[in-house]
């Protein structure tokens, strides 16, 4: 598929399902699309592992709660991001869904050797990034210290559980013999055990060591977003798969500009002069600077717009705008010829306070004072 659809639409639930409406949703659509159920169709195949992904999500509820605020943007990024999940990733699902009676020995929901790949846990970083870094997007080298394999590495099978990953117990109960299985706790499933190991490598053929990480962050990112890098996380015992880098955002304050999801904000001080005669004004934008025009006789308070010179939209079209509020400035001293000029203009007709009567709520505020 080209293009996500919603997780909700996926699984045919609405945004309001209980955790149990959205576990039985997507048991059923795996029960109907499994690939032993399917062989060699591609399309239920394809339809099996969008079900998954989106249960992947919406049973969780940290994901699920940045999926419902920054839908599929909250959940991978440009440029590496994401990446979905492969049958591994889905079948060591399979446990909580569909209980033991589905694991095991090839059988249905199980892994099919028997005994399953262990992924590896995820590593967590905060970035910190400007706001012109934000606008335009940025690729960035990290250095993370995470768990990789180990060269030499030999491996032999589970002796608790003879390679499966499983261990079998047969209970007697009125209904007859009952099998289940569950999970070895030697192995945790995978199967394997180290057999000979290099020194630095621990109990599951791995050690920590330094990496540098390139991670492309796409523009129009916001605070406390966080972004996944598939496959960059610590690795797999026994050469399981990696898990994830969790990128988490971190917005660098502005020392001018406020934002407001995509628009930006932008108080601007001029002196009493420029707004009785009118100026041209020098302001910070995302990316440098603009200059605006301030009409003649602009009252403090106004606010001029500049469309378009707002942020991105993270991963769609177009941008916020820039919000600039004119904050006329009055000077707290002024010298004796200044006070002179200003008691001069003091009682001009043009001088006085004139109301705007195109204010919509001047009549208001009108009303409220004489009653």
């Amino acid at each position: 598929m080209s293009e996500k659809r919603d997780y909700y639409e996926v699984l045919g639930v609405s945004k309001s399902a209980s955790e149990a409406e959205i576990k039985k949703a997507y048991r059923k659509l795996a029960l109907k699309y499994h690939p032993d159920k399917n062989p060699d169709d591609a399309e239920a195949e394809s339809k099996f592992k969008e079900a998954a992904e989106a249960y992947e999500v919406l049973s969780n509820p940290e994901k699920k709660q940045r999926y419902d605020q920054f839908g599929h943007a909250g959940m991978s990024g440009a440029g590496g991001f994401g990446g979905g999940m492969n049958m591994d990733d889905i079948f060591s699902q399979f446990g909580d869904i569909f209980g033991n009676a589905f694991g095991g020995g090839g059988g249905f929901g199980g892994p099919r050797g028997g005994s399953r790949v262990v992924k590896g846990s995820n590593l967590r970083v905060k970035m910190k990034l400007t706001l012109q870094e934000i606008a335009e997007g940025v690729t960035k080298k990290i250095k993370v210290n995470k768990l990789v394999n180990v060269d030499g590495v030999t491996y032999k099978d589970c002796q608790t559980c003879n390679g499966t990953g499983r261990i079998t117990r047969v209970q007697q109960t009125f209904l007859g013999a009952m099998q289940t299985q569950t999970t070895c706790n030697t192995c945790r499933g995978a199967g394997k055990m180290i057999d000979k190991r290099p020194n630095g490598a621990d109990e599951q053929g791995l050690k920590r060591e330094e990496d540098v990480v390139e991670i492309e962050i796409p523009a129009g990112v916001e605070e406390g977003i966080q972004l996944s890098v598939t496959g960059k996380g610590n690795a797999g015992p026994f050469n399981g798969i990696p898990g994830d880098l969790i990128v988490v955002i971190e917005e660098v304050e502005h020392e001018e500009l406020r934002r407001d999801g995509q628009h930006l904000h932008y108080e601007a001080y001029i002196n009493f002069v420029d707004a009785v005669l009118g100026a041209s004004i020098e302001i910070p934008t995302v990316t440098g600077k603009a200059k605006i025009k301030v009409e003649p006789g602009t009252q403090s308070g106004k606010t001029l717009r500049l469309k378009g010179k707002g942020l991105p939209v993270l991963q769609g079209y177009g941008h916020g705008d820039l919000f600039v509020h004119i904050n006329v400035w009055t000077p707290k001293k002024v010298s004796k010829s200044e006070k002179e000029m200003l008691e001069q203009l003091r009682d001009s007709e043009n001088f006085a306070p004139q109301p705007d009567h195109n204010d919509k709520g001047f009549f208001q505020r009108m009303k409220d004072m004489f009653h």
